[in-house]
């Protein structure tokens, strides 16, 4: 029969991690199968590592592989881009613009234009016609102030 080379189950073990993580994802499972990968690396560079040695070398790189994920690539990766905290909150993109009303407030409630619809609106009682200033969201009633 014949021999497989260590190297090559390193390599086999790192492609069956991998292919874990594409089944399972959830960006862990790649990182060990790199360090398998790289085990598999420094055994055909350096061949006579013993299994002790080889399975001590693997813990330290896949700790290793998982903290510089951990530390170095997922702050990148959850980093927003500036203006973006906002999307899809449409509602809280209106803060700080201005509208009309088209029915007054009155009692705290009223209506504002925004585009061609209409948005309620809360704040203090002003006629119709008069322009409000968006300073916070409720759900889907903004509420407003008199601009200036």
């Amino acid at each position: 029969m014949w021999e497989l080379s260590t190297h090559y189950l390193w390599w086999i073990l790192a492609l069956l991690l991998i292919a874990g993580e594409i089944l399972l994802p959830g960006y862990f499972l790649i990182w060990i199968g790199l360090a398998a990968a790289a085990m598999g690396v420094l055994l055909w560079l350096l061949p006579p590592i013993g299994m002790l040695a080889q399975a001590v070398l693997f813990a330290l790189l896949a700790f290793a592989a998982c903290v510089a994920y951990a530390r170095l690539l997922r702050p990148r990766l959850e980093r927003t881009e500036p203006g973006h905290e906002r999307l899809n909150r449409r509602a809280e993109q209106m803060i700080g613009q201005r509208y009309e009303l088209v029915e007054p407030i009155v009692n705290g409630r009223g209506k504002a234009r925004v585009g061609d619809g209409q948005w309620l609106v809360s704040g203090p009682d002003l006629p119709l016609g008069s322009t409000v200033e968006v300073i916070a969201v409720d759900g889907t009633t903004l509420k407003v102030r008199a601009s200036a």
